[in-house]
């Protein structure tokens, strides 16, 4: 196909290309995936309980927030 522009393609060659392109990067993917390692429910839970970010006391809540919000918009000018 050479060195053509995206505009000068035919829709078949440009089927043609997006097709190579997703098969070179299945290929790809297939070879470097690296089967997970399985975790047990527990596991997982445990890691979410790591992870999980607890705002600091006296954090307004979302609902919060946007009332607050709300009432700004709500004041005359």
């Amino acid at each position: 196909m050479g060195d053509k522009q995206v505009a000068d393609l035919t829709v078949e060659e440009l089927k043609a290309i997006i097709t190579q392109v997703v098969d070179e990067r299945l290929r790809q993917e297939r070879q470097s995936s690296i089967p997970a390692k399985k975790r047990s429910l527990q596991e997982v839970m445990e890691s979410v309980d790591r992870h999980r970010w607890t705002p600091p006391p006296g954090t307004p809540t979302g609902s919060e927030m946007i009332i607050a919000e709300r009432e700004k918009w709500r004041q005359p000018m």
